[in-house]
């Protein structure tokens, strides 16, 4: 990317939009357009139409979306695929229209077969169903891979598609109606820690393994892609189809949420016990991401997770109010 070209950063008030910028202010980008959803609602399309064509942007950084936890995912599933489909087919048409010289489209690894082989690999898209409690944000998701491919070989575009795993880190959401594992654990444990309470219930069996990434270091692989891989590099020009082009972002290694529990007990300092409720929801019990592609162009995440949620949770304190 030039440093001096306008980029435009969709959803820079989120988790992962808002390590993406700081990301990039780092490495002297500063000709960044950012705007809030108050200011641009990405679901209306005449809206976001005007948009590009006052801005023009150069590059585009595609991280807003509708996002939560299994109970989210479940609870509003008609508005958790229509705003996401929304959102993407209004900014990746425009970026297309407007000859957007590169775009990154943020998914999620969810995308994967609710039994698919572990580690995942980007070749085991649609090979099987999905997890049901999020499979409408997984399809939304499916259909903006399929998007930047589309365009891609139809049109001759510039447009990638990273998949992060479980994301955490600075401007988490700590709504436990809405939030991700993590932080609702790091939450509801934190609390009970302040209030004495004697015993913290978890959703599920506890036996579900999760992988999860620093939203530090999945800005850094956004953005070291987008600076030094095109979708040329993402796919064999040998092949006959050209599919499952998208980049997995992990770190290759998983804990169960039993485990991350007492690990977030150790660094809370939390002296009470867990109730594991088994009446509620599992969902997928192993999703571990095959990040071997990713490695391979050169980039390895730095920050592990105790580190990175020590750092989560001393930020998460110091913003308690």
């Amino acid at each position: 990317m030039d440093k001096n070209g306008k980029i435009y950063l969709a959803g820079h008030k989120g988790l992962a939009g808002s390590a993406i910028l700081n990301n990039l202010l780092s490495k002297g980008y500063t000709n960044i357009v950012c705007k809030t959803h108050d200011e641009l609602d990405l679901t209306d399309q005449q809206a976001v139409a005007a948009f590009f064509e006052k801005e023009k942007p150069e590059y585009v950084i595609l991280a807003a979306a509708k996002v939560g936890g299994i109970a989210a995912n479940n609870t509003y599933r008609a508005d958790f695929i229509y705003e996401n489909l929304q959102i993407q087919n209004n900014v990746i048409h425009q970026s297309y229209l407007h000859k957007v010289k590169k775009l990154l489209f943020l998914g999620s690894t969810c995308i994967y077969p609710k039994n698919a082989p572990q580690p995942m690999k980007e070749k085991y898209l649609l090979t099987s169903e999905l997890e049901y409690t999020n499979e409408p944000y997984a399809i939304a998701k499916i259909a903006g891979i399929k998007m930047c491919e589309s365009y891609n070989i139809q049109y001759g575009t510039n447009f990638i598609s990273v998949m992060p795993t479980n994301l955490y880190g600075p401007n988490d959401n700590f709504d436990l109606e809405t939030s991700h594992v993590l932080p609702a654990l790091l939450r509801k444990i934190h609390e009970a820690k302040v209030n004495n309470v004697s015993k913290v219930e978890i959703w599920g069996s506890g036996e579900p393994r999760r992988e999860f990434l620093y939203s530090e270091d999945m800005a850094d692989a956004c953005i070291f892609l987008m600076e030094n891989i095109d979708f040329k590099d993402m796919y064999d020009k040998n092949a006959k189809e050209i599919r499952n082009t998208h980049i997995n972002l992990g770190t290759g290694k998983d804990i169960s949420i039993r485990e991350l529990a007492y690990l977030i007990k150790d660094i809370t300092g939390y002296q009470g016990e867990f109730y594991f409720n088994a009446d509620k929801e599992d969902g997928t019990m192993v999703k571990l991401t095959d990040s071997s592609k990713l490695h391979a162009l050169g980039w390895k995440h730095t920050i592990e997770l105790k580190k990175g949620i020590e750092t989560a949770y001393e930020r998460y304190v110091n913003n308690v109010r």
